[in-house]
């Protein structure tokens, strides 16, 4: 295209440092960026949101809303950066533009990689939704993969700011470990924290026994776990305590197995010491969700003659258990009432001098 004499002209004048032609083109390629951002917005972003309508959940929607506003601003942002680096500009406006262009660069990549982070724990979640302590778990995780992210894109920011990173690392170090000592306690149950959501010994809703505390889960926080006893009350436990403990945990148990002894008297009969298993056995038999294992007679007391019971109860519920206990218990009192046999209790004889039988002895 051949241009007049006087366009020439003004496309050949300068402004501070670069030609009417060179801002002219500066302009053209942002047009052209942004035209091309906003043509990717109508063929790929509509296309998802199509998509994302079509299936029944909604993460994919919120997955397109999430990218949508930093991939656009990032395509505008390239698309400024880029032009204006064909310019000639003062040094200190050159480098206040990388800066600039570098924090929002960084903080659009922040938010774009912590939203698909972010969709990938909810996908995890939706995956395994059929573990209703799930979502709490990732509830959890989530700001510690933001705060990773944000370290990360801080140091990216200071490298490319020209700061040396190994001085600022070093004295990070340093400020760390005096840091650590003075908050080594809150480190070790932050720590146990995360062992206890990624390891997951127990979850929210779960009865367990640590040493001679058991109740249900409630709370798992940041530097404690809150119980439920059976009595009530709420029992507060560091994590640091409960990742260094045996735990019993009782809400994942197919089966619970309970043994139980009693003790019946001397005076019961050979034949009545023959019957006593299978009178357990059958009482056992016929409750539901308890299954017979063994009734054996043991071992001879110093007052009674006792036995031995084991038997199964298939639920991990433990009312369920203390009911089927009390059903067992009342039907032996029930069947020994009938069968003539008495149930043992401490007893003590005592052989006593007679005063007369003293008296004989001494005239002969």
């Amino acid at each position: 295209m051949v241009l007049t004499p006087v366009v020439s002209d003004i496309l050949q004048k300068t402004f501070l440092g670069n030609t009417v032609e060179a801002y002219s083109i500066a302009l053209l390629n942002i047009a052209v960026g942004v035209a091309i951002a906003h043509l990717l917005k109508r063929i790929i972003l509509r296309r998802l949101k199509r998509w994302a309508k079509r299936t029944t959940n909604t993460l994919d929607d919120q997955l397109v809303h999430l990218i949508e506003r930093p991939t656009l601003w990032l395509l505008y942002l390239g698309s400024v950066y880029i032009s204006l680096q064909n310019l000639t500009l003062y040094p200190t406006v050159a480098q206040l533009l990388t800066v600039v262009s570098v924090i929002f660069a960084t903080l659009l990549l922040l938010q774009l990689v912590g939203s698909v982070a972010e969709y990938g724990l909810r996908i995890y979640g939706f995956i395994h939704r059929d573990q209703p302590n799930m979502r709490q778990s990732l509830n959890a995780l989530i700001p510690a993969v933001r705060v990773v992210l944000w370290a990360i894109g801080i140091v990216f920011v200071l490298d490319n700011l020209g700061f040396d990173i190994s001085a600022v690392v070093t004295g990070l170090g340093i400020s760390g470990v005096a840091l650590a000592l003075a908050s080594q306690g809150i480190l070790q149950d932050l720590f146990s924290y995360f062992s206890i959501l990624l390891d997951r010994p127990f979850e929210i809703g779960d009865f367990i026994l640590i040493g001679e505390m058991m109740g249900t889960v409630e709370h798992i926080g940041i530097k404690t776990t809150r119980l439920r006893s059976l009595d009530g009350e709420q029992l507060i436990l560091a994590n640091t305590d409960l990742t260094a403990s045996r735990i019993q945990n009782f809400q994942r148990m197919d089966q619970r197995r309970i043994q139980f002894n009693l003790g019946v008297t001397y005076e019961t009969s050979v034949t009545q010491l023959e019957q006593i298993p299978e009178t357990i056995r059958h009482i056992i038999d016929e409750i539901p969700q308890a299954t017979f294992d063994r009734a054996h007679f043991a071992s001879f007391g110093d007052f009674s003659l006792n036995y031995e019971v084991v038997y199964l109860v298939e639920t991990n519920d433990y009312t369920v258990y203390r009911n089927i206990q009390q059903r067992i218990n009342l039907a032996i009192k029930q069947q020994f009432d009938q069968a003539g046999i008495e149930f043992a209790y401490p007893t003590e004889v005592l052989y006593l001098n007679q005063p007369d039988l003293l008296a004989k002895k001494g005239e002969s």
